[in-house]
């Protein structure tokens, strides 16, 4: 046959060989080449293209790979019968991305934020150099699917001298994050059980049940933390509570509250509580408040924490313990499961945790956060009585009430214009309520200095002044 005219840009970046490719490819579905037509061969259409054979050879090859065109031994390439429709490539729309809006943030008030300048690096590295060892190689294989057997232990002798839960090891699952073992939780409770939720919430965790077509009951929260009495006027059959330290609003179930809620659950069967104790390491007022799974006889609680405030989120290590009468349930449904935590990380915090370190780095960050705490506290004070706060007890956020005649989103706004983020309570709630403005203030990721002059600027920018 002639040879094939294709056009080539050495300059364009899309390769030789994908070029000559792209031709002889629209040729052939166009019909331009007819079925059982020979091409040139590979050393006469590099002459005439002026290209090496070896691009020659590439551009046949994907042809060949894709059917296009049969190469015959001693004979040649020739173009194969193919179903055109099957291979016209639909154009492809052009999204234009909207430019991103850059922020300038000179202080972030996150709740979710922790302090990175006391981590024990050197402590860490050692036994993380102790575990990533020729010795260990058999960590490089999979584990226990309920998480290293090491780590739980320790873990379970943790919760039973800190939050007096008495759980043995094989009750502690071990996941990557909260929002990775609610949904676990959510399917051993089965598809006929209904959710209430603290108003306002966690919002990942809510999302979390509509995800997983589950039913979310919002039930108010008051200072005295989840209102039990409206919680028993609804169709629900799991509660979701932080009752150490309700998240958003800070404050801490009290101990009504929680034998109402005890007794709740144990009216009925098949009721269960889910207690996220997500930063309860962090108490600064008053002696420790025991968990609800510690005063817990009939087994209807769910306990689940995190290493994401105690020592750092992106360790991405979680856990939970199930009452026994849910084990078995869990075993049965996620029998092939493996875990999702990286073993080598499991055996590092569990080294940690048994030198005696974690406790020894939570009473230093004790100190850092309750110092920090008393400095934000000491910095909002000449603001009041317009400015209030509260849940101050425990945890790494306060909340504040702002006396003004603006709502919050212009405050959050005006906030932001100053270099500030800050988040309004509305955020967190199922809907929105007017009156007036609450916002959190989280002081775990910032220094004294910058809680201060945080506070200063966010206050001037608000058009709030000194008493």
């Amino acid at each position: 046959m002639d040879m094939l005219l294709i056009e080539l840009s050495k300059e364009a970046p899309i390769p030789l060989y994908e070029q000559i490719y792209n031709q002889i490819r629209q040729d052939i579905i166009q019909g331009k080449l007819q079925v059982g037509m020979k091409l040139p061969s590979k050393r006469k259409l590099g002459e005439f293209l002026n290209v090496s054979q070896t691009t020659i050879e590439q551009a046949y090859g994907q042809l060949s790979a894709e059917g296009f065109i049969l190469s015959r031994p001693r004979k040649g390439f020739y173009v194969q019968a193919i179903d055109e429709l099957a291979y016209v490539q639909p154009k492809k729309e052009v999204f234009k991305t909207a430019p991103i809006k850059k922020e300038t943030i000179n202080i972030d008030f996150s709740p979710g934020h922790i302090d990175t300048i006391n981590f024990p690096f050197s402590q860490w590295r050692k036994f993380a150099k102790e575990t990533i060892d020729e010795s260990s190689n058999h960590l490089l294989l999979l584990g226990h699917p309920h998480g290293d057997i090491e780590l739980r232990q320790e873990i379970a002798q943790y919760l039973y001298h800190s939050r007096g839960v008495d759980c043995t090891p094989e009750q502690i699952i071990i996941g990557s994050g909260t929002e990775q073992l609610m949904p676990l939780v959510i399917r051993i409770l089965g598809k006929d059980a209904s959710f209430a939720i603290e108003d306002p919430g966690y919002p990942l965790t809510h999302h979390v049940f509509s995800h997983n077509n589950r039913q979310a009951i919002p039930i108010p929260v008051d200072n005295e933390g989840m209102d039990v009495d409206a919680l028993q006027q609804v169709d629900a059959s799991v509660a979701y509570v932080t009752p150490s330290h309700q998240f958003p609003t800070g404050t801490v179930l009290s101990a009504a509250r929680r034998i109402a809620l005890l007794n709740w659950a144990s009216m009925k069967a098949h009721r269960f509580i889910i207690e996220d104790d997500y930063d309860s390491e962090f108490r600064y007022t008053g002696r420790p408040i025991p968990a609800l799974y510690g005063m817990d006889n009939g087994e209807n609680v769910i306990y689940i924490s995190t290493f994401s405030k105690s020592l750092m989120p992106s360790l991405r290590i979680a856990y939970m313990v199930l009452p026994k009468v849910l084990l078995r349930r869990y075993q049965d449904a996620f029998i092939h499961y493996v875990s999702t935590v990286p073993r080598l990380d499991q055996h590092i915090l569990a080294r940690f945790m048994r030198d005696g370190q974690f406790s020894r780095h939570l009473n230093r960050m004790r100190t850092i956060y309750k110092r920090k705490l008393q400095t934000l506290m000491d910095a909002l004070t000449p603001y009041e009585p317009i400015v209030s706060y509260y849940g101050e007890e425990t945890g790494m956020h306060i909340t504040i009430d702002v006396q003004t005649n603006d709502n919050e989103e212009s405050l959050a706004e005006r906030a932001l214009s100053a270099g500030i983020r800050i988040y309004g309570l509305n955020t967190y709630r199922t809907k929105k309520k007017t009156g007036t403005p609450s916002f959190l203030i989280g002081f775990g990721g910032l220094s004294d200095e910058e809680i201060i002059t945080g506070t200063q600027k966010l206050m001037a920018a608000w058009g709030i002044t000194e008493k």
